[in-house]
């Protein structure tokens, strides 16, 4: 799994978060695991969706349940110029986070992990 960037980026994210909120309470989906076909079979079989977020903390702040981060590579590009979803798979993953949103959670993608960390720097430190 060492060349897998996103989930470089996670190793990255969950040291951090282990070592400034180690109180906080999170979860990673398979973010950037490179699955068998048979993997990826069983785990489409129990999701309820597609493009589901990768990182989940579980922090209720001001008026969130929670954090949920959908974290992409260094240098992703999320839009095109148009302001169309770069690709059809980040339209789905943008569905996901809107129906979030909509439900009461905080949402984002996190590009790389100096933009991930102000991400949640921001949302945890946000004075209620």
């Amino acid at each position: 799994m060492t060349n897998y960037p996103e989930y470089q980026l996670s190793k990255q994210v969950a040291f951090y978060l282990k070592m400034q909120y180690p109180k906080v309470l999170y979860h990673f989906d398979l973010t950037g695991a490179n699955l068998s076909k048979a993997q990826a079979g069983k785990m489409k079989a129990i999701q309820k969706m597609r493009g589901f977020p990768d990182l989940m903390l579980l922090e209720p702040k001001n008026d969130f349940k929670g954090l949920l981060i959908e974290l992409k590579a260094e240098g992703t590009r999320l839009y095109k110029k148009d302001g169309d979803p770069a690709t059809p798979h980040i339209g789905e993953q943008l569905e996901c986070l809107l129906e979030l949103k909509l439900k009461g959670y905080k949402v984002a993608f996190g590009v790389g992990f100096e933009n991930t960390k102000k991400i949640i720097d921001d949302y945890l430190n946000e004075k209620l």
